[in-house]
């Protein structure tokens, strides 16, 4: 059984939210090909998608070629729309949670839903992720890797990370708005070295602000297989440890006081295990333990992997516990599916 935790949706089409809020910024759809369309900011290109990105129908094609059993749902994350008035991406939030409970509840066995929150104001996300979990039926939340100008640890996040803690919810940390864009415009660079750089920001984001330790019930995992964090975890607690003074302020336990432990308890954080490498998912499993990796593919983009599971199921050296850990038991414990 395979059970994708990384997947990304949106509606077929989008209202002109320029023309409804009066200012530009945000993603409309130009559907200029059949089962094809160009994501646009205002007139800037963004990424061309096909009929994967939105119809379930052709999901689920897909999910029996790869033997996916279930997807869960998340928006893409250029939909965030943090930087926009609070009340507007409320109201974007609502249309996009909508969209993905409805093919939830037409396709039960097939998807789980992620909510999208107005997080730049953390009393409106949490208005939201409460209905999305008590009215829709979601599993959790999926939210950026910062916001706007604040990190993870920013205290105004706090309660909202302590409603997701109190309602059940996973939170799932993308990246996005990545840091340095503008110093690095060729060869794709912010998706290839400022989307790990992100994630790392993140996981250090809620370790060194102590989110973890004050919230021992919070399930929360990152995208990429943690990012940079597994490659440079050593330099970060070696500063951890040089620089308490700047570092464990707000913390007094480093970053591997997180992880896995030698007697087999699993780390207090999840990844999933889209590295592309399976050297790299040997270091995570050693880092963190076969019950804190979740499969992701990042389904339907071409960063993903085309067929989820597929590094997994050509490692040979995995045992059998692990394997079935790695492709939907993790997923399973950390979506609270029954």
């Amino acid at each position: 059984m395979k059970i994708d935790l990384h997947t990304h949706i949106l509606p077929e089409s989008l209202p002109d939210f320029a023309d409804r809020y009066g200012y530009d910024g945000f993603v409309r759809l130009d559907h200029h090909a059949p089962c094809r369309a160009r994501m646009m900011v205002g007139d800037r290109f963004f990424r061309e998608i096909e009929d994967n990105c939105w119809s379930p129908e052709r999901r689920i094609e897909d999910c029996r070629r790869t033997g996916v059993a279930m997807q869960a749902l998340s928006t893409i994350p250029v939909l965030f729309n943090y930087w926009a008035k609070p009340e507007d991406t409320h109201e974007i939030s609502r249309l996009l949670n909508d969209h993905i409970a409805e093919a939830v509840r037409t396709h039960r066995d097939r998807f789980v839903g992620l909510a999208t929150v107005p997080l730049q104001d953390p009393q409106l996300a949490c208005r939201e992720i409460e209905r999305c979990m008590t009215q829709l039926g979601f599993a959790g939340v999926q939210i950026g890797t910062h916001i706007n100008g604040w990190n993870l640890s920013e205290p105004a996040l706090f309660p909202f990370f302590e409603c997701c803690a109190k309602l059940g919810a996973a939170v799932f940390v993308h990246p996005w708005d990545m840091m340095g864009s503008d110093h690095m415009r060729k060869y794709w660079l912010p998706w290839l070295v400022g989307m790990p750089a992100e994630t790392s920001r993140a996981i250090c984001s809620v370790i060194f602000g102590g989110v973890l330790e004050r919230l021992p019930t919070l399930r929360i995992g990152f995208a990429h297989g943690g990012g940079s964090f597994p490659g440079t975890v050593g330099r970060i607690e070696h500063g951890f440890q040089a620089r308490p003074d700047l570092c464990a302020i707000d913390n007094p336990h480093g970053p591997r006081h997180y992880l896995a432990k030698p007697d087999g308890t699993p780390a207090r954080f999840w990844v999933d295990s889209l590295v592309h490498d399976p050297d790299m998912l040997r270091v995570l499993l050693k880092l963190l333990g076969p019950r804190r990796i979740c499969l992701g593919s990042d389904y339907p983009f071409p960063l993903g992997e085309t067929t989820p599971g597929e590094m997994i199921a050509g490692m040979i050296d995995l045992s059998e516990e692990a394997r079935e850990w790695l492709l939907a038991g993790a997923a399973r414990e950390f979506l609270a599916i029954r």
